[in-house]
């Protein structure tokens, strides 16, 4: 199942709903605080996906921005956590997935909060996935088996454009992070990063062929071997605006159409992308 992400769209919720249609996406994926949600009570939001037979992926944020603050401790992301988790299932949301913790964490801070958080995540009644996003708890690929071990049920949503930062090397299957974390992954950011940023300029221009298939190997071996099934594997390309999509000096014009995109990765995954290969091993 392919959402739609709102990251840098402008329009309201309808607007949301009728391009995400039109461009051949089955739900939306959206940060709790988006404008498109703001002012509407969330029935409201519940029915209008509803009335589209359009799933919706919420997304929660602690800690004050997407890079968090470092004067909030596990404490204060705990206390977030469990508010925003409170507030979600008035949308009736198909899953929820969660960017939490600070990469500034001693391992005893963050074996409190993740002690805490995951099993508040399991009491939600929510589909909650936590997210490999940089400076935060799990933006390390290196570290991510230590999480793995301790929480037994931490499931997570992938971005590895994020670990290709942090590592200044493109993941794929055959490293240990990865392998590892393949069965706990129940949502992808379709976002193909490279060792020196989090976005490539297009992920179909030729000079990116090597980044778009150690990304593509990664997320067919995520879909092939996650290990809860209920609910829908699902995918949201995820190339957005916030100095991720590349500029051009002085205009600062991106390179490409964040939509255009979105909108390509989505085509290229429903068209077998991830499908399995005769004779190809991830």
């Amino acid at each position: 199942m392919l959402l739609h992400s709102l990251w840098g769209f402008p329009g309201d919720l309808q607007q949301a709903i009728q391009r995400a249609s039109t461009a051949g996406f089955h739900g939306l994926e959206a940060n709790l605080r988006h404008p498109a949600l703001a002012g509407l009570e969330p029935p409201a939001v519940a029915a209008a996906l509803a009335a589209s037979a359009m799933p919706l992926v919420l997304e929660l944020v602690t800690g004050g921005d997407y890079v968090p603050r470092l004067a909030l401790g596990p404490e204060d992301h705990l206390h977030e956590l469990e508010r925003l988790l409170a507030a979600c299932p008035a949308f009736a949301p198909l899953k929820v997935t969660v960017i939490t913790g600070c990469d500034a964490w001693s391992w005893p801070q963050q074996e409190w909060f993740w002690s805490r958080a995951v099993p508040l995540a399991e009491a939600s009644g929510l589909a909650v996935s936590f997210e490999t996003h940089r400076s935060r708890s799990l933006h390390n690929p290196w570290t991510i088996q230590r999480f793995l071990d301790a929480f037994p049920g931490l499931r997570l949503t992938a971005d590895l454009s994020h670990w290709c930062v942090v590592a200044e090397r493109l993941m794929t299957p055959d490293l240990a992070p990865v392998a590892a974390m393949a069965g706990r992954v129940d949502h992808i950011h379709a976002r193909v990063g490279h060792p020196q940023g989090p976005s490539v300029g297009h992920p179909f221009a030729p000079e990116w062929a090597e980044a778009l298939e150690a990304h593509r190997r990664c997320w067919r071996l995520f879909r092939s071997s996650r290990t809860n099934g209920v609910l829908p594997f699902t995918i949201t390309p995820e190339f957005g605006p916030d100095g991720y999509l590349p500029e051009r000096p002085f205009s600062r014009e991106p390179v490409a159409d964040l939509l255009e995109i979105n909108t390509a990765m989505a085509r290229w995954i429903q068209a077998g992308a991830l499908d399995a290969e005769d004779g190809d091993q991830p």
